[in-house]
């Protein structure tokens, strides 16, 4: 069981997706726990791949492909994990997408795919969302953190439309922008939580988030 641990390890940083996918599915055949799969397999593989972009040793489609191959894996474990009834450990929960009207995911896919990378659950609704399908997902997985991406900068009222909606429902979410045009004078003027500079920046940026929301319930 520890070799075929360490193959789904060896898939993802190699990124390959297929492989992931058809090892995951040996994995629930062979009876491997899938919470094993997916910490010490899937998890871990992206992780070492997140680090190496890091160093600057890996690069930015490694990176989204690595995500891809790690997410192969999840859809197959996943529902053998709710079969068993237990429970994946992340950090939190994150609802990202790219707001209406604009139709571009490059930043906004690496960013989701490094915060799988660092241990988050994330919801990845991809682009031009409309604000409601925010709030609603948001509700709907109890999420922990909203990252709201624009890269043109006739859609960041879009931000600021959803930051004036989630304020008025009540809704209680830590929200991060993100894209080019973002600046951190913008998120402080639309009471954002967070600025991701890029995706090293919101990984670290959603952590302090995280530590933030479990010291005001232990507060």
């Amino acid at each position: 069981m520890e070799a075929l641990v360490e193959e789904l390890v060896e898939a993802v940083i190699e990124c390959e997706v297929e492989k992931t996918e058809k090892l995951a599915r040996l994995a629930i055949e062979k009876g491997l726990d899938p919470l094993d799969a997916i910490e010490r397999g899937l998890a871990k593989g992206a992780k070492a791949v997140g680090d190496k972009f890091e160093k600057h040793e890996a690069f930015l489609p490694e990176l989204m492909m690595a995500g891809e191959a790690m997410k192969a894996g999840l859809r197959i474990l996943e529902p053998e994990l709710k079969r068993r009834g237990e429970k994946r450990k992340t950090l939190g929960k994150i609802v990202i997408g790219t707001v209406q009207g604009d139709i571009h995911d490059i930043g906004k896919n690496i960013v989701a795919a490094m915060m799988e990378a660092a241990g988050f659950e994330v919801y990845d609704l991809g682009v031009d969302v409309p604000c409601q399908k925010f709030i609603e997902k948001v509700k709907e997985v109890n999420a922990d953190i909203l990252g709201l991406s624009a890269l043109l900068a006739s859609t960041l009222p879009e931000q600021k439309t959803v930051m004036e909606t989630l304020k008025k429902s009540g809704i209680k979410v830590k929200v991060m922008i993100g894209g080019a045009p973002v600046t951190e004078s913008w998120a402080n003027q639309i009471g954002a939580d967070a600025y991701g500079a890029d995706a090293l920046d919101a990984v670290e940026k959603a952590k302090k988030l995280i530590g933030e929301i479990h010291s005001s319930f232990t507060s």
